[in-house]
């Protein structure tokens, strides 16, 4: 192939169809895909570890005969490990900190065929809703460079917009791949709870494993063979995704039938979001009708004291994390080695008791019920993933006079993706609009339990209804 630029605008499953056909090598696409990183990264800032001789040795070697073989891939930088390489979670007191094991997600999507060509920035412990750690510096947006790519998989994101790599994983904890998804004009999916291994060392990293671990895609084709590839129950794990009737991959291009959609604008709290949110789920709404859905206005009634209470069980997070990496690196931790946000939620967390985590852990099991039922009367739920177009970098962190406004800001700017993570439901973004700014506003479905296979079926469905794969970032056109 002469034109590897080309090549890469390609998703992964046509990339590893090149490869099968011998139309190119590994090598050769692992190469363009990491000159293309070369030129780019110092704007956006998305990459964070290269792998770049770990990835030619990979290309050059045998490859497993997986569905995405010789496809380059990029990892996000938190919670999954890969032996012999840097793993930070954004964070300065990680620094130096390299892994001594492969977690099992790392062995499944190298068993898939692809290959790593690095490690991709996210906010300190992926606590927040952008990408600016202070150890790395902000990821910039490929849309417009002083907007955020969202967090906390904003390098996978801001890497797979821009063309870096056709996708690369990601995780999410309270919308973690779909808000950056919504801010980069990419499909996002989060699956059902355990659909994907978080062991061994992670297999409930806080109550009822509420962090999901799969990609961000520019196909939705990419998305379902990948999960397909990495799925399945862990030995051990606490949790178990029922097995799906067939391979997810299979549902692409199968109708959905007509859906009941559940379609509401406002927050849980009965906010209206910004403009071009609204007008962004009311064309999702349209588009679904004219597709031969119904469309019906409503939503589930959950009290925002109940949804409150993620938001505490949240800002003891940092508790857990800080904990198992003093327990791994036998180092004391001090308020120098961490951010502002992260040590003021650390030093509360310790005065946190034991008996009000329970009450709270109770409390959010009643929204499992009220989702449950909700489900009974529709297929899907039609929500804006975010209550704000890409806000400016900087918006989204400490100010002088407050080091949580950070944590404060992120639950403003997205509302509707945590009742997932906390129900274990499967949800989507997917990019069918843009503002008059040329910003992507990403649109939220959310599937019953288990259910990820209705969701590709409508994904694909709207896909080819309103393409978006020929569209480029501004800052792509202007640096390839």
């Amino acid at each position: 192939m002469s034109n590897f630029d080309e090549v890469l605008s390609l998703d992964a499953t046509a990339q590893a169809e090149l490869i099968r056909r011998k139309a190119c090598q590994p090598i050769e696409l692992v190469d363009a895909a990491i000159e293309r990183i070369e030129r780019l990264n110092p704007v956006l800032n998305a990459v964070v570890t290269p792998m770049v001789d770990m990835a030619r040795e990979a290309a050059k070697g045998t490859l497993p005969d997986g569905p995405f073989k010789g496809v380059p891939f990029l990892i996000k930088d938190l919670i999954i490990e890969v032996k012999g390489v840097r793993l930070t979670e954004g964070s300065a007191f990680l620094k130096n900190f390299v892994s001594d094991y492969d977690a099992t997600l790392a062995k499944r999507l190298r068993q898939a065929g692809l290959i790593f060509l690095g490690k991709t920035n996210t906010p300190e412990f992926g606590l927040l809703a952008t990408t600016e750690p202070e150890l790395h510096g902000p990821c910039r947006n490929p849309w417009h460079p002083g907007k955020t790519p969202g967090g906390s998989s904003g390098g996978a994101a801001a890497a797979v917009a821009s063309g870096m790599v056709p996708m690369a994983h990601g995780n999410d904890g309270a919308g973690s791949i779909r808000i950056p998804a919504s801010c980069c004009g990419l499909f996002g999916l989060k699956p059902t709870r355990a659909r994907n291994p978080l062991g061994p060392a992670y297999n409930d990293i806080i109550f009822s494993s509420v962090v999901c671990e799969h990609a961000l895609t520019r196909s939705v084709r990419d998305s379902a063979g990948l999960l397909d590839a990495t799925s399945g129950h862990e030995s051990g794990a606490p949790y178990q995704a029922q097995t799906p009737v067939r391979p997810f991959v299979d549902e692409i291009g199968n109708a959905p039938g007509r859906l009941r959609i559940a379609f509401s604008e406002k927050t849980l709290k009965n906010e209206s979001p910004h403009p071009d949110c609204v007008e962004a789920v009311r064309d999702a709404a349209k588009l679904c009708t004219d597709l031969g859905h119904e469309i019906v206005e409503d939503a589930p009634v959950i009290d925002r004291k109940l949804m409150s209470q993620y938001g505490y069980i949240w800002a003891l997070l940092p508790v857990r994390i800080v904990d198992c990496w003093v327990r791994r690196t036998g180092r004391k931790p001090s308020a120098d080695q961490f951010e502002k946000m992260t040590w003021a939620l650390y030093q509360r967390g310790l005065k946190e008791k034991a008996l009000d985590y329970m009450k709270a852990q109770i409390k959010l099991q009643e929204i499992s019920v009220i989702m449950a039922r909700f489900f009974k009367n529709y297929d899907i739920w039609l929500t804006p993933t975010l209550r704000e177009p890409p806000v400016d970098i900087g918006v989204i962190g400490p100010t002088t006079d407050n080091p949580l406004n950070g944590f404060y800001r992120s639950g403003s700017f997205a509302p509707f993706t945590a009742v997932c993570n906390v129900t274990g439901l499967p949800a989507m973004s997917v990019p069918l609009f843009w503002n008059s700014d040329g910003l992507p506003i990403g649109t939220h479905f959310v599937g019953r339990y288990g259910d990820e296979a209705t969701l590709f079926r409508l994904a694909a469905q709207l896909e080819s209804a309103r393409p978006w794969a020929e569209r480029r970032p501004r800052i792509s056109a202007e640096l390839v």
